[in-house]
């Protein structure tokens, strides 16, 4: 700072240049030199007005106010007279901010960092500023690992009172992690220590991309933090991190990290006591323990014991129970005596329960998936199993919730759900490709969330080249507000099945039904339906003898009372691409008697989902479906019921409806399947996240091995002089087939698309395979 008269306590100049002491009366204010800045704005900040009796202490103070404001380079006070003249050389303002160099840190957060610093475009230039931000930005990168990181300023001027200011970042590159030492181990060796580091001094050769080599604090920190688990969680009670020290070599490119510990010893746990207000009996209380006496001490298996505790006061309304587990050595020197100290704190209400981002789905359609209730004990149970039964819908992407306590009233809190809509159903169904019925056109609409009712709804006409279809479908889910639900459904359908891979026949079918659901538990319902159909079946030249045979006997046509039964049960985490949780589904149809062709089918489904890490986005995937189908009484069961297998949603890498035994060909006719009355199916699936995708809802991939095949128990007879027929009846799981591939669903704006790339594994002569297949606005 450079002000002259300052040191001499002032310059006060009247008439002659001498240096005056004493207090004056100051009669007026000038300011000179002013360009840019304004004059309010210097006797805003000089506590100095007219008529103010000063000295040079006091003047001396008011410059050194001005000054901080930082828009001046040089301050000199003098005195024309008992006017004191303020001049005052303006600092530079900052006309143009470039940056260069930089690749890890986007400029738009460069710039708003800078900005918030005080360096921008517009703003004034204080060189104290920019060196202080260079060794900001230098701290940054290094926190990166980034140690040999350079950054250099320039200002360079522009004209009189304005700067261009430039920033050349060279980022370097990241240090490598050269070793890593911990020191004072004695129970667990040094290779058993390192696997606990997710930072690692040694990668692979052929896989070292994988290996994390690259330092920065905050990984260390992490894997310190892990360490200390990792010896908490074996009843090392005392230990303790010593020091660390992080050393770089000389060309800032190698790291290497040496952790002082001291083990102590290992404990047991001693008596386990509970301190506080239970609210529950101590018997279930222990129940919910993953913890007891004699076992080596872990702090995971106490916070677990504590936060099952928690829940369950949670689901009493204590919603901000608060349960602390708090380990005191034993007498013996050698156990942890652990005291489980509960405060429910007050049963806190429910006030309100609040919808976020539902869009187009009603309220009443959210609000009565609540299990938690408003004005009811706040219930973390209830408030989770709401959530999840939101997810299940399928019509979100993501459900998420949150409390929030109510302010000035201790006792009740407000729940929030935010959700994320997504397409529901097959909405653009009536436009897409599948390899096995081709091209799908047609005007339709397939909606599970019909203008946000909730109800579900399709209607419209159909056609490709294996089938011509016009239906019309309606279910109210909430039919009565217990959970009944009821729907209706009219139909009719044209299939040629000799464009699907199967035998060649084609059948006209139409009819009409009602169906009601009943809720029997939180996650089961048992459905029930009747309906009429009307259906004829149509033969070729090539038709084979097999179907031949059956329209002989039993007549080309036939009406039947279908009558059905189902129970579900639904524990998936979503109604769409679920990655955890289960489904099972046993389901009974029936040609009632009286039907022209009487028979009934079983079909029973099972889905098992394991979540492999936290965020549900790596899974295990098992599936299977069985069903048997027979005919009542003497007659053959209808062929045209039988079970088909191949293709999405079955074993994959075959050709749709291509699996099981072989018809008895006609004249040009070629030997293919009538599927059979017996269904066995399976798969195992791992879920795996697509990299660099940010919403992975909408989206899932997986490795897959899928098996299936569709037997006969009875041949169906032929046409006598057609010769011997091809079928060997009975279910032989020797004959099961196996594939082996990757798959890919993802729910896009114009409907599902689902493609599979497999392998057969034991395809046998006669199979139709296909490496590729994939399907457009068709759900399976």
């Amino acid at each position: 700072m450079n002000i002259k008269t300052l040191g001499l306590a002032a310059l006060l100049l009247a008439g002659s240049n001498t240096v005056l002491a004493e207090s004056f009366e100051v009669t007026d204010i000038r300011v000179e030199g002013l360009q840019r800045v304004s004059a309010a704005s210097v006797f805003n900040a000089f506590p100095v007005s007219a008529r103010d009796r000063v000295d040079d202490r006091e003047l001396a103070e008011a410059a050194r106010s001005l000054f901080a404001t930082g828009l001046f380079d040089d301050i000199q006070l003098a005195r024309d007279g008992d006017v004191l003249v303020i001049q005052v050389v303006e600092r530079p303002t900052i006309s143009r901010l470039n940056i260069s160099g930089n690749r890890q840190l986007s400029e738009e957060d460069l710039r708003r960092g800078l900005r918030e610093g005080g360096l921008a475009e517009g703003q004034v230039l204080q060189l104290s500023t920019l060196e202080e931000i260079q060794r900001e930005l230098e701290g940054v990168y290094q926190a990166q690992g980034r140690y040999s990181a350079r950054i250099e300023t320039s200002v360079r001027e522009i004209d009189e009172g304005r700067v261009q200011v430039d920033i050349d970042i060279n980022e370097g590159a990241v240090a490598k992690i050269r070793q890593i030492n911990v020191v004072g181990n004695r129970d667990f060796d040094d290779s058993e220590l390192r696997d606990v580091f997710e930072l690692n001094d040694r990668p692979g050769r052929f896989f070292g991309w994988f290996s994390r080599d690259e330092y920065s604090r905050e990984a260390l920190s992490g894997d310190l933090e892990r360490l200390r688990s990792f010896y908490l969680d074996r009843g090392y009670v005392d230990f303790a991190i010593t020091s660390t020290q992080v050393s770089i070599s000389p060309d800032k490119s190698r790291i290497f990290v040496t952790v002082n510990i001291d083990e102590g010893r290992q404990y047991r746990l001693g008596d386990i006591r509970f301190a506080g207000d239970l609210q529950v009996s101590e018997r279930e209380a222990r129940d919910l323990l993953q913890v007891e006496s004699g076992q080596i001490f872990s702090r995971s298996d106490v916070t677990a014991s504590t936060e099952a505790l928690r829940a369950r006061l949670g689901a009493e309304g204590f919603a901000f129970a608060r349960v602390e587990g708090v380990p005191e050595p034993g007498a013996d020197g050698s156990t942890v005596d652990l005291t489980i100290s509960v405060q429910p704190g007050q049963r806190a209400y429910v006030r309100r329960i609040n919808f976020i981002g539902n869009t187009s789905t009603q309220d009443e359609v959210l609000r009565r998936e609540m299990i938690q209730m408003e004005g009811a004990p706040a219930s973390t149970e209830s408030i989770s199993q709401s959530r999840r039964r939101l997810e299940r819908l399928g019509f979100f992407s993501q459900v998420e919730v949150d409390t929030q306590p109510v302010a000035g009233e201790s006792d009740k809190l407000d729940v929030t759900y935010t959700v994320e809509e997504q397409p529901s159903g097959s909405i653009s169904a009536s436009v897409g490709f599948s390899q096995s019925a081709g091209i799908i056109y047609g005007a339709s609409l397939a909606q599970n969330n019909f203008l946000g009712t909730g109800n579900r709804v399709n209607v419209g006409a159909q056609r490709s080249d294996t089938f011509t279809s016009v239906n019309f479908g309606y279910t109210d889910p909430y039919w009565t507000l217990d959970g009944i639900s009821r729907g209706y459904n009219l139909f009719y359908r044209e299939t040629d099945y000799a464009d699907s891979d199967i035998s060649t026949f084609s059948t006209d079918a139409y009819g009409a039904g009602i169906n009601f659901g009943y809720p029997i538990s939180e996650l089961s319902r048992l459905n029930f339906g009747a309906s009429i159909e009307d259906l004829t079946v149509k033969t070729y030249r090539d038709t084979p003898s097999e179907i031949v045979r059956y329209v002989d006997e039993q007549g080309a046509d036939a009406q039947s009372l279908k009558l059905t039964a189902s129970w579900t049960r639904n524990n998936l985490n979503r109604g769409i691409m679920p990655t955890s949780g289960n489904y099972q589904r046993l389901s009974l149809e029936t040609a009632a008697p009286g039907s022209d062709a009487e028979y009934y089918k079983l079909r029973a489904r099972a889905q098992q989902l394991f979540a492999l890490n936290e965020e549900e986005t790596w899974a295990l995937k098992f599936g299977s479906t069985l069903g048997y189908a027979d005919s009542i009484g003497s007659d053959p069961h209808p062929f045209y019921e039988n079970f088909f297998a191949g293709g999405l949603g079955s074993v994959r890498g075959f050709t749709a409806n291509t699996l099981g035994q072989r018809t008895t060909p006609r004249e040009a006719g070629r030997d293919r399947t009538l599927g059979g009355n017996v269904l066995v199916e399976g798969s195992a699936e791992l879920l795996f996240p697509m990299p660099f995708l940010e919403d992975q809802r909408s989206l899932q991939t997986g490795f897959f091995i899928d098996a299936g095949n569709t037997f006969l128990t009875s041949c169906y007879p032929v046409v006598d002089g057609d010769g011997p027929s091809n079928c060997s009846s009975g279910v032989d799981l020797g004959e099961l087939r196996y594939s082996a591939g990757i798959g890919l669903s993802w729910l896009t704006p114009v409907g599902p698309l689902t493609f599979s790339i497999a392998e057969p594994l034991n395809d046998k002569s006669g199979d139709d395979t296909q490496f590729f297949q994939f399907s457009l606005g068709q759900t399976f």
